[in-house]
């Protein structure tokens, strides 16, 4: 959240002040978990005691992922709390948690859950068994979801007064009601299909995340009553919420369709009308290896997803518990456990559909992305970077548009451009990406593109994008069997004046359109001749899978080298540090959650390392623990955009040495991926990297201090002024530098 220059923000109150998430705290042990190890050393002497020792395999010095990442989404849901945050922006935050949490049910329990069926007892390095996991997760997200429900009471009844409004059926007028039922009868009965619930019909298929309403009715002077289940049919073009009139009040379908039941259902008396939702298991992935063909096996993945197992169901509150339990003992669920009663609006996701509503102050100030000060010209991209070198490109801060686009872009069009080579893991369809690649392929480049089919939620998407490249010549592969390509990397060969030179792009997110515009997110332009071989190794790999020794010189690729690069890194600050002292190692990433990392910055914080980690969500370390991590410290920005970046940086004895990356520090990324890890050398962009590191971990607006035992507290402003935030700092960085930069291009056009 940042500090609009319109309106000052209040100070949070002191009970705000106070609040820590107390969700991630070490657990009690598990079955089978190790006993703690910490003990004294053996005294020095009478009436001394050494420091203690720490066995770095107990789990005590652990934290769990999954509850790590359940405190992140808490510290989200306090954007939505938070008065500074202009109103729509806090109900969009409550969306997002809302679509979080869905994705969360449906990966990380999922995944839980299959671990629980087949009987695996394993424990977690923090010493947790998967139903333990489970047990814990339920219990925070029980948590989660009541004071979203409140918060969102809040909210609406805050809309209301700004007039934006969520109505029930029954507070309509006669007049609104009756074109409320014509638009229904019109735009949505057409797309409903009633389906019954008796013995002589099979227990109908509820689709994930689709809301239903479960209708008890009967005929006329019957006794028996029947029961019908209908889909809400959210999605496809047709909203969630239905306006109501010209004005900014809505009502939602479900309640339209429950208060019409009768053209569903005519002659019928309906005795009741109650909602629920399901969410699928996602995990459906099969073994690599023993595709013959890797496309249809995804799409055979995709229609299995379809028919997954249910790991959640939401109901309203006061559904007749006989029916309570029949749906649960239907979809094969624990109803004590699996099913979650909602007192207020379910599948709040849907909210984003509000959150867009035009109102200026109900909004964040606009943001629109600056052009590279570099790239502000018309000349030729590739004479540009030539000229510059390197490139450093910070997004949403500086446009995508203008730079990764324009260099696709100019690449397809460029005579003198012989062949682009790409990853794409995520894109949007409606980008440009596509379309230049398309387009080089036209013009008779060679274009050689890596899909990951396995992105997840991605892969349909994928894969159409995948045939349609093929349908326009372009040499499309899906990477090294039993490897994710998560790696964000654009090869351009171009013949200059001297030979052919080879330009690339790495990057720390996605080549996508969309995201670019609220991802915090790092890219790196250059025309460095040894990146530039590294990365054709780094394709020939990519597309044909094959090991052999290949000679990387600068980038470092993930899964050979990376992990091990970054250990060999702490240990010798470890070292340098004992012989000169001023260790420093300082990260920024989405996740810590990798134990040899975790292991090996402990024993860094040991030997005085000082340790600056700026981690977005999960987090396994406990920072500040004394002869541990008392030389470590844990914060997480939370605010206006989603810190995506991947930074890493060591002192090295005075010769810094600084990296991006498309790898956080987890074991899948380092182990089970193909990611790069690429040295940022120019003094001139290192130098903007700093700036990043400095300005987050100096933020006083929108950091929050991991506490040692897992809890996070939200930094306040010392001063009685409100600050501003990291996001509005670099967004007020980056327009300085174009300003500077057009100053000084002024000069030069009057004194050349």
């Amino acid at each position: 959240m940042i500090a609009s220059p319109h309106t000052k923000k209040q100070p949070p109150t002191k009970a705000e002040r106070g609040k820590a998430d107390k969700a991630n705290a070490p657990p009690e042990k598990a079955p089978g978990a190790k006993a703690s190890k910490r003990k004294p050393a053996a005294a020095a002497g009478e009436g001394t005691s050494a420091a203690p020792v720490f066995d770095l395999n107990d789990s005590e010095w652990y934290l769990n992922r999954e509850l790590t990442w359940l405190g992140f989404n808490q510290r989200v849901l306090h954007e939505a709390e938070d008065s500074r945050t202009p109103l729509l922006e806090r109900l969009k935050f409550i969306a997002i948690v809302s679509s979080n949490l869905d994705e969360f049910f449906m990966k990380r329990i999922g995944g839980l859950k299959q671990q629980i069926g087949a009987v695996m007892r394993e424990l977690t390095l923090d010493g947790r068994t998967p139903r333990q996991q489970v047990q814990e997760c339920h219990l925070v997200i029980r948590a989660l979801e009541a004071k979203k429900d409140q918060l969102f009471c809040q909210i609406r009844s805050m809309l209301e007064e700004k007039g934006i409004a969520i109505e029930s059926y029954g507070e309509l007028t006669s007049k609104e009601k009756k074109t409320i039922r014509e638009h229904y009868y019109t735009n949505i009965f057409p797309l409903l299909t009633p389906q019954s619930i008796d013995p002589a019909h099979p227990f109908p298929f509820i689709s994930n995340l689709s809301l239903n309403l479960l209708v008890t009715l009967r005929y006329p002077r019957a006794r028996e009553v029947s029961l019908a289940r209908v889909k809400v049919p959210v999605g496809l073009g047709t909203p969630r919420f239905i306006r109501v009139g010209k004005g900014d009040h809505f009502v939602c379908l479900e309640d339209v369709m429950m208060n019409n039941l009768d053209m569903l259902f005519p002659g019928m008396n309906i005795v009741s009308c109650e909602i629920f939702r399901v969410t699928r298991n996602s995990n459906t992935e099969r073994d690599e290896d023993e595709a013959d063909d890797l496309m249809a096996m995804i799409e055979s993945e995709l229609k299995e997803r379809k028919f997954a197992p249910i790991v959640r169901m939401e109901i309203g509150t006061g559904m007749d518990p006989v029916h309570r339990g029949r749906l649960a003992a239907e979809l094969e669920l624990d109803e004590e456990n699996d099913v979650f009663e909602v007192p207020g609006l379910l599948a709040m996701r849907d909210l984003f559909e509000l959150v867009g509503l035009d109102y200026a102050r109900l909004h964040d100030p606009p943001h629109y992305p600056i052009e590279h000060p570099q790239l502000q010209t018309t000349r030729n991209i590739f004479h540009i970077i030539r000229d510059c070198g390197s490139i450093l490109l910070q997004h949403p801060y500086e446009s995508f548009s203008t730079s990764v686009e324009r260099f696709l872009r100019e690449a397809a069009t460029d005579p003198k451009v012989r062949g682009i080579k790409m990853t794409l893991y995520r894109t949007s369809v409606q980008g440009r990406i596509i379309d230049s690649l398309v387009l080089a392929a036209q013009n008779g480049k060679q274009v050689a593109v890596v899909v990951e089919l396995k992105a997840r939620f991605d892969e349909a998407a994928n894969i159409r994008l995948a045939e349609r490249m093929e349908e326009a010549g372009i040499h499309v592969t899906y990477g090294v069997v039993g490897l994710k390509t998560h790696c964000k990397v654009i090869l351009v060969v171009r013949q200059d004046y001297n030979g052919l030179r080879r330009y690339v792009h790495i990057g720390t997110g996605n080549y996508h359109a969309e995201t670019a515009r609220i991802y915090s997110d790092l890219g790196f332009l250059t025309c460095d001749q040894t990146i530039g071989q590294d990365v054709t190794e780094l394709f020939n790999y990519l597309t044909t899978g094959f090991m052999a020794k290949r000679n990387y010189q600068k980038i470092v690729p993930a899964p050979r080298m990376l992990k091990k690069a970054l250990l060999s890194r702490i240990e010798r600050e470890i070292e340098l540090h004992r012989q000169k002292g001023g260790g420093l190692i300082q990260f920024k990433m989405n996740a810590l959650e990798d134990g040899d990392i975790v292991k090996a910055l402990y024993r860094a914080s040991q030997a005085g390392v000082k340790i600056d980690l700026v981690v977005r969500d999960t987090c396994r370390l406990r920072p500040g623990i004394p002869g541990l991590s008392e030389n470590i410290r844990v914060m997480s920005i939370v605010g206006r955009f989603l810190e995506h970046s991947r930074l890493y940086y060591f002192r090295n004895g005075g010769a810094d040495e600084y990296f991006i990356a498309s790898a956080d520090a987890m074991k899948r990324n380092l182990e089970a991926r193909v990611e790069v890890l690429c040295p940022i050398e120019s003094p001139e962009l290192t130098k903007e990297l700093r700036a990043i590191f400095d300005i987050h971990i100096s933020d006083q607006c929108s950091a929050w201090d991991m506490q040692p035992d897992g809890s996070y507290i939200q930094r306040m402003p010392v001063a009685e002024s409100s600050p501003c935030g990291s996001h509005h700092l670099i967004i007020e960085r980056a327009s300085k530098r174009l300003r500077e930069s057009l100053k000084q291009k002024k000069k030069l056009r009057l004194n050349p």
